[in-house]
């Protein structure tokens, strides 16, 4: 995955978050840094703390170090390094935040059995309903904030660690009246490992649309 994202998106830099990967993550960026220099990095936390913390972690880290752009995506080739440069032009041409949607014309997903799509089809409308923003793929991860938009939103108050927060940082930068984008991409089944999705996930997420509505963002 580094040597793809670097080899196709030259200008970017790459932090990894890991939280004690058992599959030696840690080490082998270790290892990459003297041959990518100043451009990877690694944070490297104990214990499994889940997705949204290490998001978080990882904004504050770019944030501290003033990067104007900051970028979301996968590790397990779900998401294609190509799109940064299509999410990073959406933003220089006037976006808050681009997200590489699945359900915008001209995005579309592989892989997917007919259950797994409708299901997902169905948390999407399931969040605009809730929520009223007019976001087609709310759950999407693969995503370009401007970091005007970071700085903006209550971070301590986003405390959703699974899929809830990709919904939740989406609903804040809209309640924030910032401008969003969608970008069709092709979501692509993973390559590597296994889906991180579980019950006590799809209960934050399903209930968590509620209590975001409350939460000072």
């Amino acid at each position: 995955m580094i040597r793809k994202v670097f080899s196709l998106s030259k200008g970017f830099h790459l932090l990894i978050v890991d939280d004690g990967s058992p599959d030696g993550t840690g080490q082998i960026v270790k290892d990459l840094q003297s041959e990518f220099g100043d451009r990877l990095f690694i944070e490297e936390r104990e214990g499994k703390l889940g997705l949204g913390t290490a998001y978080l972690h990882g904004f504050r880290w770019g944030l501290s170090r003033n990067y104007e752009y900051l970028f979301e995506m996968d590790a397990d080739f779900s998401h294609n390094p190509d799109d940064l440069e299509r999410l990073l032009k959406a933003c220089h041409d006037g976006a808050d935040l681009a997200i590489g949607s699945r359900y915008v014309k001209g995005g579309q997903v592989a892989n997917w059995d007919k259950k797994r799509l409708l299901l997902s089809f169905f948390a999407s409308w399931y969040v605009r309903m809730i929520l009223w923003i007019g976001i087609r793929d709310t759950t999407a991860g693969f995503k370009c904030y401007n970091r005007r938009v970071l700085e903006k939103i209550n971070f301590d108050a986003v405390t959703f660690k699974g899929y809830a927060f990709q919904i939740c940082m989406k609903y804040a930068t809209v309640k924030h009246g910032f401008k969003v984008t969608e970008v069709p991409i092709t979501f692509v089944d993973r390559e590597f490992g296994t889906s991180k999705m579980s019950g006590s996930i799809f209960k934050e997420a399903f209930w968590g649309v509620w209590k975001m509505r409350t939460l000072k963002l």
